[in-house]
């Protein structure tokens, strides 16, 4: 390896050269404390910024053993400790000048979820760090004196104030590793006490707006019914109280602006941890929870949807279902069956965007229509199939329609934010509002098995023009782009994740692409099922990590490890052959 003085001599030797002598800086040099890697350099002054890592080691960075010693404390600090850099880099990102991204310095932003990034990374051998420069030049050459006030001057003072424990504020990293402790916690209680979700006494739920994840100023703060009300006792805050919502059939009613979609939107996102200050810190979700939402147009294949849909009248087997161009109904009735096979203990839906036919018919209308002639067994008559036989909870938002209440074992009102149990009211009311669900088949669980092949376009062939041979080279040719937080690009097909939810980082789509890019390359075989390979890819992401996105080459920042549900909404949305 060499040192920081080999590199101060390389830039002075590549000095007013043309910018593709910059290639000769890769490798790693000892600085004072760390070491910096230039992993890739860009090819020219307006390509994507060059990738590089600071590795310090942890003797040298003197973090105390609790904040190492689980996975929980070291995701909450290298979280933290990315934050804290994070704002060291903007004092001087583009303080060294030049054309295109001459002097940009790059670093992940995370968001109000605390999520695990391939940007930092800490273990008790060493803390590293990933980020991009942007190489200065004038034009298409080397201004290397100003790309040395970056390496030797700026970064050095980032490095110290943000990796070092000393230089760090020790009561904000000794609460930062308490609070996670405590969220995991909560996390783990939900099941001993069979609830699906913990909402706090005081959280703030309402965002500052549609485009910002902050909280909002002045909101109403939440608070539980006294009948719902239970009492956590944290490892490190003690004593907190919050609304426990039971496992079962939990419906959310109140009029609109009332709070609805905004408690179930706390609730969906609560299957992660929230940094301090955000509001919904002890917010807490079972973390296989999914929302759904009816997906017009989605690609289907080989989906079990008969519990829900049968005999249609083109003949159409629903217990093999595919389409190209999925209806509302058929769309939601594929992304339960498909939450089931992942592993689904909690499924939440808006009537807002779910679809009127496939939620429920009312009496009137199955006189009009009578079953026989509807293919459609409505959600209405499933919801408790789906929790007595896979044990599958619902929490359902809804403001249309009363059969809900027919079969909600919780009633939650929302009046201008705040939460009433109006359970034993329903129930007193059902019976002057009789409702008859239709009686579908008896309900199975589908089996999963579905074997996942390849799109035929993603192994192109060509010709090697020296040799004549005819090469099938897709799997080196093969690309990933990602197109943003919703959508990405693999060989020439989009993978569109829009009614995911649940993703909340465009990291964690690009994360998503890498696996899918791994799953043809590697995985999917015409023999293996959707679900082995979801199992595969989950159970590597959890041992490997982001080697596993990395295997060609040096790991890259710009990567959130997704779940397992999301890794599943992936691979169903490929459209396969």
């Amino acid at each position: 390896m060499e040192t920081n003085k080999d590199l101060q001599r390389k830039l002075r030797e590549v000095d007013h050269k043309s910018y593709p002598a910059y290639k000769g800086l890769r490798g790693s040099y000892i600085f004072p404390g760390y070491v910096l890697s230039i992993d890739h350099v860009q090819g020219d002054p307006f390509a994507a910024p060059s990738d590089v890592h600071i590795t310090v080691a942890g003797r040298d960075a003197g973090f105390p053993g609790f904040t190492l010693e689980t996975k929980t404390a070291r995701r909450a600090l290298a979280d933290y400790l990315l934050r804290v850099f994070e704002q060291q880099v903007q004092k001087f990102s583009f303080r060294s000048h030049g054309s295109g991204k001459s002097g940009l310095i790059a670093v992940t932003r995370p968001g109000q979820e605390r999520l695990t990034r391939s940007a930092c990374q800490c273990s008790e051998k060493e803390i590293i760090l990933r980020f991009s420069v942007g190489f200065p030049a004038n034009g298409r050459t080397i201004n290397s004196r100003e790309l040395e006030k970056i390496f030797f001057e700026y970064l050095p003072k980032c490095v110290e104030a943000s990796l070092y424990y000393r230089n760090l504020n020790s009561r904000k990293v000794e609460e930062m590793i308490h609070l996670a402790e405590d969220q995991a916690w909560i996390r783990a209680e939900l099941e001993k006490r069979k609830l699906t979700a913990f909402v706090a006494d005081g959280a703030i739920l309402p965002r500052e707006s549609g485009v910002s994840s902050r909280p909002m100023k002045g909101a109403v703060p939440f608070a539980s019914p006294d009948s719902l009300r239970i009492t956590m006792d944290l490892p490190h805050r003690g004593k907190i109280t919050g609304m426990g919502v039971r496992q079962g059939i939990t419906l959310i009613v109140g009029g609109g602006y009332h709070g609805k979609s905004t408690l179930l939107s706390a609730i969906q996102l609560g299957i992660y941890d929230h940094i301090a200050g955000d509001g919904r810190e002890y917010v807490i979700t079972d973390d296989t929870a999914v929302k759904l939402q009816a997906e017009e147009g989605r690609f289907v294949r080989d989906v079990d949807i008969s519990a829900f849909i049968k005999d249609l009248p083109n003949g159409k087997d629903t217990s093999r279902f595919g389409t190209e161009d999925a209806s509302g109904s058929t769309s939601q009735a594929a992304g339960i069956i498909e939450s089931i096979e992942a592993g689904c203990k909690l499924l939440l839906l808006d009537e807002d965007t779910s679809a009127a036919n496939f939620m429920v018919r009312d009496t009137f209308m199955q006189q009009v229509v009578s079953p026989d002639k509807e293919p459609i067994t409505p959600f209405v008559s499933r919801a408790k199939d789906l929790y007595r036989t896979c044990g599958m909870s619902t929490i359902l938002v809804a403001g249309s329609s009363g059969a809900f209440f027919h079969i909600a074992d919780t009633v939650i009102w929302m009046d201008a934010y705040k939460p009433v149990d109006i359970t034993g009211k329903v129930k007193d009311m059902c019976s002057q509002f009789p409702f008859t669900a239709e009686s579908g088949s008896n309900f199975t669980v589908p089996s999963g098995i579905r074997i996942m092949t390849k799109d035929s376009n993603m192994a192109t062939k060509r010709r090697n023009y020296r040799t004549g041979e005819v090469v099938d080279d897709g799997r080196n040719r093969l690309k990933v782009k990602v197109n943003g937080p919703d959508s990405f690009t693999i060989g020439s097909q989009i993978v569109d994740l829009r009614h995911i939810e649940q993703l909340v980082d465009r990291e964690q789509t690009a994360a998503l692409g890498m696996c899918l890019k791994y799953a043809v390359e590697h995985l999917i075989d015409g023999r293996s099922s959707l679900a082995e390979i979801a199992e595969v890819l989950a159970n590597e992401l959890e041992t490997q990590g982001f080697l596993l996105t990395g295997e060609r080459g040096p790991v890259t920042a710009g990567l959130a490890l997704p779940r397992k549900m999301e890794i599943y909404s992936c691979l169903n949305r490929y459209r396969r052959t």
